[in-house]
């Protein structure tokens, strides 16, 4: 009877792995599409939810032939059903995927090793360790930032997303009717425009950072980053095991 391994297991046999190749396949091309189309869309939804949020004060000429917001919505509403179902696809991804996929909704917390690497981790992007680990998938502070912002963000900006754009709609439509709870939660409209529109910036904060820390970790950690969401592949500097 087989044994069943964990993703720590998984990871270790992999590094071992790529201790002798040097490289390793880790992100299936599902899932870097994905991860391309759901910042394209991010980005066209932040764009374009900042000038929601804060439309511009005048346009030149007459009212009813300048449409420009009228744009600007359509882009924020196609960017969100766009997000939407690479969200449900992701979520399909990661049943039928690698052990990789999984990485982003199943976290180990009853693992002490794996908080250990948390703090680890935690305490090289503060500049306090002097060396990095090198991992195959995530590292566990990524999983952990990954799954709290892209997981629970990403739920709570389209909940609060679709309740908003439900309001436009009949009360019979299926997304007012599946999403109608969430402004009687909030309290009242105004406050679900609000708490989404702050999601939109801990959104772009968060983007900022995940983009440096990449850019930081291809420079000086001893494994690729930014080029392995594109090929698939992870590629090391050396070949020690830890």
């Amino acid at each position: 009877m087989s044994k069943h391994l964990t993703m720590e297991e998984l990871d270790a046999q992999e590094l071992k792995a790529a201790a002798k190749i040097t490289a390793v396949r880790v992100y299936e091309a599902p899932l870097r599409i994905w991860h391309w189309v759901n910042a394209f869309a991010i980005l066209t939804l932040c764009l374009s939810g900042y000038f929601i949020g804060s439309p511009l004060p005048t346009q030149p000429g007459e009212a009813s032939a300048n449409y420009l917001m009228g744009y600007i919505r359509f882009a924020h509403f196609a960017a969100a059903m766009v997000f939407t179902v690479g969200f449900i696809g992701r979520m399909y991804w990661a049943m039928v995927g690698n052990h990789h996929a999984r990485q982003l909704f199943i976290l180990p917390f009853w693992s002490g090793h794996w908080w250990a690497e948390v703090f680890r981790e935690l305490r090289w992007y503060l500049f306090i360790e002097k060396e990095p680990k090198k991992y195959v998938g995530h590292n566990p502070l990524a999983q952990l930032a990954m799954f709290f912002f892209i997981v629970l963000g990403s739920l709570f900006m389209i909940a609060t997303g679709m309740a908003l754009y439900g309001e436009g709609l009949m009360q019979d439509h299926w997304i007012a009717k599946l999403f109608g709870w969430v402004i009687p939660l909030f309290g009242q409209s105004q406050d679900v425009h609000t708490w989404h529109h702050m999601g939109m910036w801990i959104f772009i904060v968060f983007t900022m950072i995940h983009i440096y820390v990449a850019v930081r970790e291809d420079i000086m950690s001893r494994q690729s980053i930014v080029s392995t969401m594109i090929s698939g592949v992870r590629t090391f500097k050396d070949d020690r095991l830890d």
